[in-house]
C-alpha cells in the first residue's frame, strides 16, 4: 500500500492499512517512508504486530510512505526477500513493493546481471526495482510505463520517491489495486478496498488494468493509461481472489466479494444438493458460500468449527509442514452441533488437500452421522504462476486423483465441486478473468518447470 498524508506521519496510516491486509501475507512486513531528506525503511519477518513497535513508527517520519505484507511466490520466506526494497539510483532514492509474480523474471535477471547489476535477493521484486531504476526516461511515469511494457506476469505495485508515490497495475489486470481519499485529505493506495474503508477513505476507485496512478509531493493526483505503443492485453483478473484471497468486505472488479461467494454457494446447492440437517462453513473464506448454499437449498445454516483466531491462514503458509500443523492447531468442533446430524461442509477450495481430510475426521469423531463436502470452486489442477503459491502439479490433489475417488480419500460420504460454468454464471461472465488454475488456459506463456526458489543462492 502507499500513503500521502500531508502534515502527518504517513507510516502510521500505512501501519493500520497493513493490519487490514494481513490476510494477504504473513511471512514479513515492512514500511518505507520519506521524511523530506531521506527514505527510511523498517522490515522484518513476522506479522505486522510483531514487526513494528511504537518507536519504529515514530522513526518512520514523513508524509509519504509505502508498506507491504509478504506472501512468497518468487524467493523463499527469509529476511533477504522482505519488502519494500530500497535502493539509491541516478534518479534518487526509490522504494518499491509488489503483489504478484513476474513470469519472465529469468530473462530480466539475466539482462540485469549482464549489465553488471548486483542482486542481493531471490525476489522478482528486486528485479523490478533495479530495472526501473536503470531506465533513462525523463520522469517516473515514463520510466514505469517503459518498464511495464517489458514485464510479463502479475504486478500491482507501489513506489516511493522524493517526488511522490506511484502505483500501477499490469495490463492484464491480474491482481487488485485501488485508491481513495480520507476525510483528512490523505491519499491512499491499497491492494484491496477493505483496507481503504478501514482507513476511512471515500470515493474509492479500483485502478484499471494498465493504469499508472501518481500523487506528487504537493498532493496532485494523476491517472494515466498504458500509453502509445503498449501491447494490447486481454483482461485476465484472477478469479481466485473471489474464491479465497480477498476479504469478503472488499470490492474486486466492481463486484462485492461477499456477494460473489454467496452466489457460488447458490450455484453449488442447485447443482450438487445433499440430504442434510445442517450447512456449515470452513471459516472464514467459506462463510459467504455456505450462506448462499443454505439459502438456495433450504438446509439450515450453522457453525460447528471453532477457529483459533491467533493462527494465520494455513493456505498461505510457505511450507507443507507448516500448513498441516496449522490445520491441527486451528480448528475444533462444537460436538452438540453435529452429533447425530447429516452435515454439509462448505470449503472454498481444495488445493493440496491438507485441510479437508482432518476437518472431515473432526466432524466424524464428534459424532456426525454423515459428512457431505461441497467445494465452492472447481478442481485446482494447474499451478498458478501469477502470484498464488499453489505448488507443482504433483502437489495438487485434483491433478493426481480422479474427483470420483476424492470422497473416499477425504473420508466424506460425498464430495462435489462447483463447475467453471457455474463460476461464470455467478460472475455474469468469465471471459475477463484468469481461471488457469482450473482450466490450464494461461493468459500468456509460462515456464511450467520454474520453481518458487529458482533464484536462491
Amino acid at each position: 500500500m502507499a500513503v500521502y498524508a500531508p502534515g502527518r506521519d504517513a507510516s502510521r496510516l500505512a501501519y493500520y492499512g497493513l493490519f487490514a491486509l494481513q490476510h494477504r501475507g504473513q511471512e514479513s512486513a515492512g514500511i518505507a517512508a520519506w521524511d523530506g531528506r531521506s527514505v527510511n525503511v523498517k522490515k522484518s519477518p513476522g506479522l505486522v504486530s510483531q514487526v513494528f513497535s511504537e518507536a519504529d513508527i515514530e522513526g518512520l517520519a514523513g508524509g509519504l510512505a509505502i508498506g507491504h505484507n509478504r506472501y512468497s511466490t518468487t524467493g523463499s520466506s527469509n529476511a533477504r526477500n522482505a519488502q519494500p526494497f530500497l535502493i539509491d539510483s541516478r534518479h534518487g532514492p526509490i522504494a518499491l513493493a509488489h503483489n504478484g509474480n513476474i513470469v519472465n523474471a529469468g530473462d530480466i535477471r539475466r539482462r540485469l546481471l549482464d549489465r553488471g547489476v548486483g542482486l542481493t535477493s531471490a525476489s522478482d521484486t528486486e528485479l523490478m526495482i533495479m530495472d526501473l531504476a536503470g531506465r533513462g526516461e525523463d520522469d517516473w511515469v515514463s520510466r514505469i510505463r517503459a518498464a511495464m511494457n517489458s514485464w510479463v506476469g502479475a504486478f500491482s505495485f507501489v513506489t516511493l520517491t522524493p517526488e511522490g508515490i506511484f502505483a500501477a497495475r499490469d495490463s492484464w489486470g491480474l491482481r487488485p489495486l485501488a485508491y481513495g481519499v480520507t476525510a483528512e485529505k490523505a491519499f491512499v493506495i491499497a491492494s484491496e478496498t477493505c483496507a481503504l474503508a478501514t482507513l476511512g477513505c471515500r470515493e474509492i476507485h479500483e485502478i484499471a488494468a494498465g493504469q499508472i496512478v501518481s500523487c506528487d509531493a504537493e498532493g496532485r493526483v494523476s491517472v494515466t493509461g498504458p500509453g502509445e505503443g503498449a501491447a494490447p492485453r486481454k483482461h485476465a483478473s484472477c478469479v481466485f481472489e473471489f474464491v479465497y484471497f480477498s476479504r469478503p468486505d472488499s470490492v474486486w472488479n466492481g463486484h462485492s466479494v461477499h456477494e460473489v461467494r454467496r452466489r457460488f454457494g447458490e450455484e453449488l446447492a442447485r447443482r450438487s444438493p445433499a440430504e442434510a440437517d445442517l450447512v456449515i462453513p470452513v471459516p472464514d473464506s467459506s462463510i459467504s458460500a455456505a450462506i448462499g448454499y443454505s439459502g438456495a437449498s433450504g438446509v439450515p445454516y450453522g457453525e460447528a468449527f471453532v477457529k483459533n483466531r491467533y493462527i494465520g491462514r494455513t493456505f498461505i503458509e510457505p511450507t507443507t509442514a507448516l500448513r498441516k500443523r496449522g490445520v491441527s492447531l486451528k480448528f475444533n468442533v462444537l460436538h452438540d452441533s453435529v452429533k447425530g446430524k447429516r452435515i454439509v461442509v462448505i470449503d472454498d477450495s481444495i488445493v493440496r488437500g491438507n485441510t479437508i481430510r482432518p476437518l472431515v475426521a473432526l466432524l466424524k469423531n464428534a459424532g456426525a452421522k454423515e459428512v457431505h463436502v461441497r467445494v465452492a470452486s472447481p478442481p485446482v489442477r494447474h499451478p498458478c504462476m501469477m502470484g498464488v503459491d499453489m505448488g507443482q502439479r504433483s502437489e495438487l490433489v485434483a491433478n493426481v486423483m480422479p474427483v470420483a475417488d476424492m470422497a473416499k480419500w477425504s473420508g466424506a460420504d460425498s464430495l462435489a465441486y462447483l463447475s467453471l460454468e457455474s463460476v461464470g454464471r455467478a460472475l455474469g461472465g468469465i471471459d475477463d478473468y484468469c481461471a488457469a488454475c482450473f482450466s490450464g488456459d494461461y493468459p500468456f506463456d509460462v515456464e511450467m518447470a520454474e520453481a518458487k526458489e529458482r533464484f536462491e543462492f
